[in-house]
């Protein structure tokens, strides 16, 4: 009996996934455990493995996004007639197939359509002879509306085509790879005009300024990027923040750290410090370290403790779980290897899930301050500033103390402003004075 593949949820954020190749292809035998194809989610490259076993029949999506659920592929006999298990998947398959590129499948089955078959492309209006004179819904470009997957606008940006001068193929006029490939092939496209070419900008009849002209580039935005615009705009649109900020002097956790440094194999951070000092902060007050769920707050019994990690499309939350219970060098270590991990994209899903507290440092970015947006589901976030040196006053005398600035993101949904203030007193406390995390 044929078995229709979907694009599976492979992290508790993803909407779609992105196809980057196969591995097996139409025809080939398939094993359990068999890796199908490299699915690139928002956090990670994951392999897609087989539970079946028997010969690819069909492959819904060579290349390119397809929603959570939607069809992949079909595995069966060898020789089996699939279309039933198509059918019966519904809307699916349609989704998949409408998503992006051409659907292959085992002969002897014909495609079901051709280039010369194809619908005509879908009508797009005229470019603009001039910015200064076209209207303001008409100010992007003629290729932002033509109807084209991510990949057949990457592969035409990169050979300079104008997508307008592209017959689709794909369903309802939608340029795919293969229409692409074919006008390079054949000559038939032409490169953008100057208007596509030209920055887009509002026109200056609106401005009452002269309009500029300027080159620009579109790259398609990845899964990640997806990912972090749609969480973070609900949270900063959905959760009202408010921010407290408290100075610490660090003088004394400078000198824990070396006095550390100098009998310890690992050499500790920090960032090490605050995550311990974070972990024990968030036992003494458990309304941080806690949850909004709609109808009920959710008080976290474990200190899962999420460390933002800059990676080149954006930025991955691994979780260092349990972290009120380990030392500081574990943390060092887990921390350490799981961010060469987020650097790599192979983080695994279980790494960057259950965090109920999140740390955001930029010091090492020099950055003395600044105030970030809360991560779901926490309730709230700390962000972190470089240590400077600078004037304090000490027991009533002028000193040169070593300052470093957090800033605390609150849902105030959840936690009060008097609440967050005692947490940050308390936090203060343990890193002016480090060896009180010991107890």
């Amino acid at each position: 009996m044929a078995e229709v593949i979907r694009m599976p949820r492979m992290s508790d954020t993803m909407e779609e996934g992105n196809i980057v190749g196969w591995l097996k292809q139409v025809g080939d035998e398939v094993e359990p455990g068999d890796v199908l194809a490299e699915v690139e989610t928002d956090k990670a490259t994951m392999e897609l493995e087989s539970y079946f076993e028997g010969v690819l029949l069909h492959i819904g999506v060579k290349e390119g996004a397809v929603p959570v659920n939607a069809v992949l592929a079909v595995i069966g006999e060898e020789g089996e007639d699939f279309q039933a298990a198509l059918d019966a998947a519904g809307s699916g398959a349609e989704e998949a197939s409408t998503s992006n590129t051409a659907t292959e499948t085992s002969p002897p089955p014909a495609p079901t359509s051709t280039p010369s078959e194809a619908p005509a492309p879908a009508q797009t209006a005229p470019v603009a002879s001039s910015p200064a004179t076209a209207p303001v819904s008409n100010s992007a470009s003629t290729e932002s509306r033509v109807k084209a997957s991510p990949l057949a606008k990457t592969i035409a940006a990169e050979a300079g085509l104008a997508l307008d001068s592209i017959q689709g193929s794909g369903d309802n006029g939608r340029i795919v790879k293969r229409d692409v490939e074919a006008a390079l092939q054949n000559g038939s496209a032409t490169a953008p005009t100057p208007a596509v070419q030209s920055q887009r900008s509002t026109p200056a009849s609106v401005l009452g300024q002269s309009s500029g002209e300027g080159n620009y580039e579109e790259v398609p935005t990845s899964q990640m990027r997806k990912v972090i615009a749609r969480r973070l705009s609900e949270s900063k649109f959905g959760a009202p923040h408010f921010y407290l900020g408290i100075d610490v002097e660090m003088s004394n956790a400078i000198d824990y750290r070396k006095k550390l440094n100098a009998i310890s194999e690992v050499k500790l951070s920090f960032n090490d410090l605050i995550v311990k000092s974070c972990a024990h902060a968030l036992r003494k007050h458990p309304a941080i370290n806690s949850s909004w769920m709609e109808d009920r707050i959710r008080y976290n019994q474990d200190v899962n403790i999420g460390v933002a990690v800059a990676v080149e499309d954006g930025l991955l939350v691994p979780v260092v779980h349990h972290a009120d219970r380990k030392g500081l060098a574990e943390i060092n270590q887990e921390v350490k290897s799981m961010a060469g991990l987020a650097k790599e994209r192979k983080l695994q899903p279980a790494q960057m899930q259950g965090n109920t507290f999140t740390i955001s440092n930029l010091g090492m970015f020099d950055i003395t301050e600044f105030t970030a947006i809360i991560n779901p589901p926490d309730a709230c976030i700390l962000a972190v500033g470089s240590i400077k040196q600078q004037a304090i006053v000490k027991d009533g005398q002028l000193a040169v103390g070593n300052v470093m600035k957090l800033t605390l993101s609150c849902d105030h949904r959840v936690v009060d402003g008097a609440t967050g203030a005692k947490f940050l007193a308390t936090l203060k406390g343990m890193l002016e004075n480090p060896l009180s995390i010991l107890i």
